[in-house]
């Protein structure tokens, strides 16, 4: 006779491979928070390389009641395309009515934009790249970075970002908004944040949307931090100028670094407001060739 303990053991052992399923579900979902009344117009940051929305919190600040702004973070997935991540972010963004607004794409998240530009499901009114890009002007390099980032241990990957996290406070000890956010971001860099970051690395370096910023008619905008080692933003700033119609405006924030939202707060929140109040291109013009005296004044 089957021993009477068998089924018990199966009904456990379907349980426990239920609940793996549920936690791989729950760890390939992105999530989403909105800040700002519906009848603001739509701000959506798309997080660089680490991913979420921990350096985040002192550009919110710095444009409340002039936004609505939505900020996400991404599931730490290790197979996800970039088309995934837009048609995530494309989900996230319908089930909470937001159909319309401005993309401000930081580093790695300007991929997903781009993607999101190509679908045209979601109606853009203007770009914004913050320490981003069109397709990464040392994108080789980009393939070496992802291999030595999965040669580094945890262990070191850890005093990195707490090396990294020190300075920063060093740096920006005048900004306590700066320094606020700094603890949450260590406390969320585990080793699975790791992994997805390398993996990251390797979409940038595999991705190339130049062909839709090249067909991009909606108003591009650029900032960048000037230390910024990550994102070559002259060669940036130079393919933009000669390549893309859209684009209007290039600003270098000259104490911030690569997290130029972060890093450079005052600076960028008043640039990025004013471009997107700034008046549509006049019909038959080219937007290379328009003066925002409201900007550039």
């Amino acid at each position: 006779m089957p021993s009477p303990a068998f089924p018990q053991s199966v009904f456990h052992f379907l349980r426990f491979y239920s609940w793996c399923i549920s936690l791989k579900e729950m760890e390939e979902k992105l999530e989403l928070r909105i800040y700002g009344e519906p009848t603001l117009p739509a701000l959506v940051y798309f997080p660089g390389m680490h991913g979420d929305w921990t350096l985040i919190g002192g550009f919110r600040s710095a444009v409340a009641g002039r936004v609505r702004f939505v900020e996400m973070t991404y599931p730490r997935t290790l197979t996800w395309s970039i088309d995934d991540y837009a048609a995530a972010i494309e989900d996230a963004l319908s089930q909470n009515a937001i159909s319309t607004g401005w993309l401000l794409g930081e580093s790695f998240g300007s991929q997903p934009l781009w993607k999101i530009l190509e679908r045209g499901r979601f109606r853009a009114q203007g770009v914004i790249l913050a320490g981003g890009f069109v397709r990464h002007p040392a994108h080789r390099f980009m393939f070496l970075m992802e291999k030595i980032a999965g040669r580094i241990s945890t262990r070191l990957f850890v005093k990195i970002v707490f090396g990294y996290a020190k300075f920063a406070r060093f740096r920006y000890r005048d900004s306590p908004q700066t320094v606020a956010t700094l603890d949450e971001f260590i406390a969320r860099r585990s080793p699975e944040d790791k992994q997805a970051a390398q993996y990251r690395l390797r979409l940038v370096a595999g991705n190339d949307p130049r062909q839709t910023a090249m067909e991009a008619k909606i108003p591009v905008y650029a900032l960048a931090g000037f230390w910024d080692p990550l994102v070559p933003w002259p060669m940036v700033r130079r393919w933009l100028r000669k390549k893309c119609p859209g684009f209007r405006d290039f600003k270098v924030v000259r104490r911030a670094d690569h997290n130029v939202l972060n890093t450079g707060i005052r600076e960028a929140a008043m640039w990025i407001l004013k471009w997107m109040a700034a008046p549509p291109l006049p019909p038959g013009h080219s937007s290379q060739s328009v003066k925002l005296e409201s900007i550039n004044h």
